[in-house]
């Protein structure tokens, strides 16, 4: 019998930009979006998007903590 266990979910992700939001929040500060996803894959956090080669290939413009891949 398989077990998969269960991840505690903290953040919601914006669907337009992908920068991870707390559960209550109801607009992305980042874009403006209202479309939040739970369902979410993997975490990067950049500090610096002018040096930071992994902003330039995510197309992330503002520092912050962001999905890498929304659905599962």
């Amino acid at each position: 019998m398989a077990y998969r266990r269960r991840r505690r979910v903290y953040f919601k992700a914006c669907v337009k930009c992908k920068l991870l939001v707390p559960l209550n929040a109801e607009v992305c500060p980042n874009c403006g979006g209202r479309d939040f996803s739970e369902d979410w894959t993997g975490m990067v956090v950049v500090f610096d998007v002018e040096s930071s080669e992994v902003a330039k290939r995510l197309n992330i413009t503002k520092p912050g903590r962001y999905a890498i891949k929304l659905g599962a």
